[in-house]
């Protein structure tokens, strides 16, 4: 029993962390029809950033995310003008656009600092507190609460961000009917490279939680897409309610079988349940079937 309710909590707070990378993925679909697969390559090239200025300039990987998620926003606006001429089939091209950026990335980080993974360092990386009462004692590293902790607050913000303001307002009506949305004054090619950004700076914060809990090198984005692929479509394509229940319920699920029964049917079990969701339910959790208005 100790094990499972153990798997539960590293999954929950693991799933935190992985809605919201996905959070900045599902998001950007659901405004511009871009399935970003460079966003693992994007989420690695935050670790790296961070990496910088901590081995560097000796800046705490929390404080750094000042820098990195304002240089990362400007990044993603700066990418987000490439798609602006691609008019039809947007979503199809999206993947091969997104795909040479992701490769272009990750040939930049292997120039600079080769093809050895290293780690993120801080003091909270390697502590951990005693948590519960179970026997043997269960210890809870610092590095998976702060990681949550920064989720939370981020997801937080991005939804006063959506129904708070007028941004938000404007957002959320191109979502859901483009169109109509440019008929009544919005904007959309403004929200939508603003809403890049935004994707692109989660990816930053993404990238130190990432990297402090796991070692990384350039080539690390591959697996990484492919998880964050997996939860926006278990989830619902466009919804980010979506995306949070899946990441949690997957890392959760994956994390039990994990310490409970084996670790190389972990990873498994996590995509066996996107299958499953796909033949049950297509459009995921919280997707809509008959798509977005245009």
């Amino acid at each position: 029993m100790g094990l499972i309710i153990e798997g539960i909590i590293l999954g929950v707070l693991a799933g935190g962390v992985y809605a919201l990378m996905s959070s900045g993925l599902t998001l950007v679909f659901g405004v511009m029809d871009i399935i970003n697969v460079g966003q693992g390559a994007l989420v690695i090239l935050g670790a790296y950033l961070s990496y910088v200025l901590e081995r560097n300039l000796h800046i705490d990987l929390f404080v750094g995310l000042l820098i990195t998620m304002p240089a990362m926003f400007l990044l993603g606006i700066l990418i987000s003008f490439i798609f602006r001429p691609i008019k039809r089939d947007r979503t199809m091209l999206s993947v091969l656009v997104t795909f040479g950026i992701a490769l272009i990335i990750e040939g930049a980080l292997n120039l600079i600092f080769s093809a050895n993974n290293v780690g993120l360092q801080g003091w909270y990386i390697n502590s951990s507190i005693p948590f519960g009462s179970f026997s043997p004692t269960f210890y809870l590293p610092y590095i998976y609460v702060f990681s949550f902790l920064l989720a939370v607050v981020l997801l937080t913000a991005l939804y006063v961000l959506l129904y708070r303001t007028r941004f938000g307002q404007s957002l959320r009506a191109s979502i859901q009917n483009r169109t109509a949305a440019e008929l009544i004054g919005i904007d959309v090619e403004r929200v939508s490279s603003l809403t890049f950004g935004i994707g692109v700076a989660l990816a930053a914060a993404g990238g130190v939680a990432f990297g402090a809990t796991n070692a990384f090198n350039a080539n690390s984005a591959y697996d990484l897409i492919s998880r964050l692929l997996a939860i926006i479509v278990f989830g619902g394509m466009g919804s980010l309610s979506g995306a949070l229940i899946a990441s949690v319920g997957m890392l959760v699920i994956e994390s039990v079988t994990d310490l409970v029964w084996s670790p190389t049917w972990a990873t498994t079990v996590f995509y066996i349940l996107l299958v499953l969701i796909l033949v049950l339910r297509p459009q995921g959790l919280l997707g809509q079937r008959e798509g977005r208005k245009q």
